[in-house]
């Protein structure tokens, strides 16, 4: 379905036995600090290109708020809007945050109705923002866009996602670290991430010339292994769920142990 321009999924793949959700990965990708851009489908030809989206938050009831600059089509579109007439599509792409081939991690899709936030909706969505970080000065709309349905294209596969699927669930505990948690295990724990190796079936692991963490998640690490010029990623999965930065240190841990023995 493409009722939003939303693009429909090339392929079905079931979730993998362990690991978040769809609806999981979509609101996590929403809320990360990964790049983001605002288009509207049904924009006249030679209008100008997406809007860059400088934050945005997501209120419990699924909205999608979205800081965007006053002169961006998007914000005028949404100031002329009555009621829901604009559609828009949200489109954020995930970027690996270390040297690795083939860094994009995938992308997610939020699509909806958009309109300029005003009163009470305003209020809620400057207050979510707040929470984000330092508002910027003048210069700036406040949108608000209604999800409608989400998409998402990413290393667990690809999967619509419903409004009330988004609405109810929750960002990965671990997201606003990731990214530090990465750089520090690529740049100071190489040696432990090759003894990894040990954990995989076949050959192709001991021939691996470089070994990269990829990404990370309450779930488990995702490891990708370079070889030449092919390369391939191993997923390895924690003891439970972690919940915290202490919850991880004691899986990360048992991780390396079981490596090395």
């Amino acid at each position: 379905m493409t009722r939003f321009g939303v693009p429909a999924p090339a392929r079905c793949p079931g979730e993998e036995a362990r690991g978040p959700s769809a609806a999981e990965r979509v609101r996590t990708l929403v809320e990360s600090n990964a790049s983001a851009v605002l288009s509207i489908p049904e924009a006249e030809p030679g209008e100008p290109g997406p809007s860059v989206v400088e934050a945005r938050a997501v209120a419990g009831t699924g909205d999608l708020f979205l800081l965007v600059p006053d002169a961006c089509p998007a914000a005028r579109a949404a100031a002329h809007a009555r009621d829901d007439e604009v559609t828009a599509v949200m489109e954020i792409t995930d970027i690996a945050p270390v040297a690795v081939p083939h860094r994009v991690r995938g992308r997610g899709w939020v699509a909806g109705w958009l309109t300029a936030a005003q009163g009470r909706a305003h209020a809620t969505g400057a207050r979510l923002l707040a929470d984000c970080g330092p508002m910027p000065g003048p210069g700036w709309s406040l949108l608000r866009l209604e999800a409608g349905e989400a998409y998402i294209d990413d290393l667990w596969g690809s999967s619509h996602v419903e409004p009330d699927e988004l609405a109810e669930a929750d960002p990965d505990p671990l997201a606003r670290y990731e990214a530090e948690l990465l750089q520090h295990l690529a740049a100071a724990h190489g040696a432990q991430l090759r003894s990894l190796c040990s954990l995989l079936d076949g050959t192709n692991a001991s021939c691996a010339e470089a070994v990269t963490p990829l990404g990370l998640d309450r779930f488990g690490l995702r490891v990708r292994f370079r070889a030449g010029a092919s390369c391939f990623d191993a997923r390895f999965e924690f003891p439970a769920p972690v919940g915290d930065i202490a919850q991880l240190r004691r899986a990360m841990r048992q991780l390396f142990e079981a490596a090395s023995t």
